[in-house]
C-alpha cells in the first residue's frame, strides 16, 4: 500500500473568522497545521488545532480569551458528486478534485470552544456583577442575597430554607448502604 503526505500550516486570525461569516466565532487567533495522508482510496486529513478565541463571558459579557485546542480527522474520496456520507467522511465530485477546507476548519475551531465562558473569579466585570447580583433577589427583603465570582450565579446567605421531612426519610435509605 502506498501513502504519501503532505503539511499544511494555517493562522487562522480576525480577518478569516470575518470572512467565514459564522455565528460561533467572530476573532481569535488559531493555528491550524493540516496533514494530508493519501491512501490507496481516499485522502486521510488531520487537523491539529491550538490557539485562542475570544467570546462574551456568560457572567459580565465582557470579551474574554477562551484557550482551545483539538485533534480531528476528515477523510474524503472521489465519487461522482458532492456528499457528506457522515461525521468525517466527504465525497468531493471527480471532475473537480480538489476540497475547501476553510469551513471544516472553523467548524472544529467552534466545536473546541467549550460551552462555559465564564472569567476567572475575581476577573468579572465588577458593575455588570453588581447589576446581576441586584437582579438574583428573589424577594424584596432578600438583601443577603450576593453573586459571587467562585460560584456560578448562586444566591448566597445565612439562611438556610427548611428541608422537606420526606428527603430525611429517603436519605435514611442511603445512610444504610
Amino acid at each position: 500500500m502506498r501513502t504519501d503526505s503532505c503539511q499544511y500550516d494555517f493562522l487562522l486570525d480576525d480577518e478569516f473568522f470575518a470572512d467565514i461569516e459564522g455565528s460561533e466565532v467572530q476573532r481569535g487567533k488559531v493555528r491550524v497545521t493540516l496533514v494530508v495522508k493519501r491512501t490507496s482510496c481516499a485522502y486521510v486529513l488531520n487537523f491539529r488545532t491550538e490557539g485562542e478565541v475570544v467570546a462574551p463571558c456568560d457572567r459580565c459579557l465582557d470579551d474574554m480569551e477562551l484557550p482551545i485546542s483539538s485533534a480531528d480527522e476528515l477523510m474524503v474520496k472521489f465519487g461522482a458528486e458532492y456528499a457528506e456520507e457522515d461525521d468525517n467522511l466527504i465525497v468531493v465530485p471527480e471532475v473537480e478534485g480538489a476540497i475547501n477546507v476553510a469551513w471544516f476548519m472553523y467548524e472544529f475551531v467552534a466545536l473546541a470552544i467549550p460551552m462555559k465562558h465564564v472569567h476567572a473569579p475575581g476577573k468579572c466585570n465588577k458593575e455588570m456583577s453588581g447589576k446581576l447580583s441586584k437582579h438574583l433577589r428573589t424577594t424584596a427583603g432578600d438583601d443577603d442575597a450576593m453573586f459571587s465570582d467562585a460560584d456560578d450565579m448562586s444566591v448566597g446567605g445565612d439562611r438556610q430554607a427548611p428541608i422537606d421531612p420526606r428527603w430525611n426519610e429517603l436519605k435514611k435509605l442511603s445512610d444504610n448502604n
